[in-house]
């Protein structure tokens, strides 16, 4: 049986091939490489030269995904987000739980691979590649689904980042409800932040503000998924970063004396989770690939597409 191409042995000796993945792996922890080049690089390097440490990896990167989750929480004021998030509540969950349920339906109508599919909902659901560590993790997903659903939701984020301005400005829409929409619609934070900075202040305030609310349901979806897995056996996993994750939150909203090494605390989080995304799309094999096709972008293209449009006629249609 051939072996896959991440443990292939690279012609250039196994010592050159080291040293080039650490160096590449190094490289992503110094601020100068976004997440999805990260993951970008991670592919091109198991595709060209193999991972030469696929089991080493792979253990660093589960580790890695759960301790970046926690350090993320150090950047969420609960508070704040309480405040954002009280007033459409309802709406927030409506749309949270609507977007899963369609995304479920779409991964089943198209056979993309379960975990695949779990993945590409819930980072369309909440908030792109934080869900997808965070609801991955729980779910003990491969580098083959970790990869797929955060490749998918990379592109389309970069997509919206372009578009949705330019859309916002040609249907007439006012700061308020662009931001609202930008906040539903787009995945990552940092895109939803992209593409309402440039529309307006105004918009920006509100964009942000709505989706560090959304992004706090990373906790009870966690949750409903380690309950979910205890099907067929005795015992729940408990996914203790998630925890970790609420009470790095509620430890910046009680003590604001800590803000320096809060933000000292997420922005090294961040690195670590650029980092993670290298390691998780090392680990992948052009067989793997090849078996994933194209069914998971087009589940989160059509998914995007429908939640774009909702969310549309939602903030221009029902909310004041």
């Amino acid at each position: 049986m051939q072996p896959e191409l991440s443990e292939r042995p690279f012609r250039g000796g196994q010592a050159v091939r080291l040293a080039a993945f650490l160096a590449v792996a190094g490289a992503t922890l110094t601020g100068w490489i976004s997440p999805p080049i990260a993951l970008a690089l991670g592919l091109a390097f198991a595709l060209v030269l193999g991972n030469p440490i696929p089991e080493a990896s792979h253990r660093a990167s589960k580790l890695l995904l759960q301790w970046s989750v926690v350090g993320l929480g150090f950047g969420m004021n609960l508070a704040a987000v309480w405040a954002a998030g009280r007033t459409g509540f309802g709406f927030t969950v409506a749309t949270i739980f609507g977007t899963l349920a369609v995304g479920f339906g779409l991964g089943r109508l198209l056979k993309v691979e379960a975990a695949t599919s779990h993945l590409v909902s819930v980072g369309t659901a909440i908030c792109g590649g934080s869900a997808i560590a965070a609801v991955g993790s729980v779910l003990e997903a491969d580098s083959k689904a970790m990869s797929v659903s955060l490749c998918t939701v990379f592109v389309l984020n970069a997509v919206a980042l372009l578009v949705f301005p330019p859309l916002g400005h040609a249907l007439g829409m006012d700061q308020a409800h662009f931001g609202l929409w930008a906040a539903i619609a787009i995945h990552d934070t940092s895109s939803v932040v992209g593409a309402a900075a440039k529309y307006g202040e105004e918009a920006l305030g509100i964009a942000t503000t709505v989706k560090l609310a959304r992004a706090l349901w990373i906790f009870p979806i966690a949750l409903g998924v380690a309950f979910a897995k205890r099907r067929g056996t005795k015992r729940v996993k408990w996914p203790w970063f998630i925890f970790a994750f609420l009470a790095a939150a509620g430890l910046r909203t009680l003590w604001p004396q800590g803000e320096a090494a809060y933000g000292f605390i997420q922005r090294a989080a961040k690195l670590g989770l650029t980092l993670t995304l290298f390691l998780i799309g090392a680990g992948l094999s052009r067989d793997a690939l090849r078996s994933v096709g194209f069914r998971p972008m087009l589940q989160g293209i059509l998914l995007w597409i429908v939640v774009s449009l909702a969310g549309l006629a939602a903030v221009q249609n029902i909310l004041p």
